[in-house]
């Protein structure tokens, strides 16, 4: 079980991923370079080892020879999104056979429209997907006005009843939507990442941390009446070197 993932620098325990991180989910927060796609690898070597199939969606709509070699591992399964029979059936067949998929997806299918919803978040939000599996979500650069298309992915793709079975991690650049303040109650209900009062986080603080450093706050598994206690460390995640 690859579930040692770094070290913490406040004392001199492992940095170790539980079980709860299947159900808990993730925001990751951090610059171009700071280490996010190594600590998502880190994540889904960790998922894939409890058996839990992945759904990755890389939002640059990388085509495959431009996917980091890190992924193409014995599990890695490439598709990349688009409005066709063609897609539905290979999307389809993934999804029986519960196979790793490495979905990429150009943002502009997410809808604009407050009223309408996009086929993408009806692919994504299918029941068999929100059953089986882990959902990684890697917003690269911000490309094609993904948040302006936020609140699509938010309202449409999975419940608040459908995250208590598997969870997610989503990846992204610091961004003044994440100041938003009801952004951040939000994911103060729904992350386990950055979560411990309404100013949780500080996109300015976090691009001053060096390459693979975060801060780490996660809530205890300790249940209490109202929410649970935060634990605040500072992390760091070791780098996934893929096996040859």
């Amino acid at each position: 079980m690859r579930n040692v993932i770094g070290k913490y620098l406040d004392t001199i325990d492992a940095l170790k991923l539980e079980d709860r991180m299947l159900t808990h989910n993730t925001l990751i927060l951090g610059e171009e370079g700071s280490g996010k796609t190594n600590l998502a690898c880190r994540i889904r070597n960790f998922v894939i080892d409890s058996n839990v199939p992945t759904l990755y969606m890389d939002f640059a709509n990388s085509r495959e020879e431009e996917v980091e070699l890190r992924y193409k591992d014995e599990y890695f399964n490439y598709i990349r999104f688009d409005e066709s029979e063609a897609f539905d059936k290979e999307f389809a067949q993934l999804i029986a056979q519960k196979k790793h998929i490495y979905m990429a997806v150009d943002p502009s299918f997410f809808s604009n429209k407050r009223e309408k919803k996009s086929k993408l978040s009806r692919v994504i939000s299918q029941q068999a997907l929100l059953d089986d599996y882990y959902y990684f979500f890697h917003d690269i650069e911000n490309l094609n006005g993904f948040y302006t298309k936020f609140e699509d992915f938010l309202l449409y793709m999975l419940s608040f009843a459908n995250l208590q079975k598997q969870g997610f991690t989503f990846l992204a650049q610091p961004h003044p939507t994440f100041e938003n303040p009801h952004l951040k109650l939000l994911f103060s209900f729904l992350y386990v990442g950055k979560c411990s009062n309404a100013n949780y986080f500080n996109t300015a603080i976090l691009k001053t941390l060096k390459k693979n450093k975060f801060y780490y706050q996660c809530r205890t598994a300790y249940p209490t009446l109202l929410f649970n206690d935060i634990k605040s460390s500072m992390v760091k995640i070791d780098e996934y070197v893929p096996e040859l």
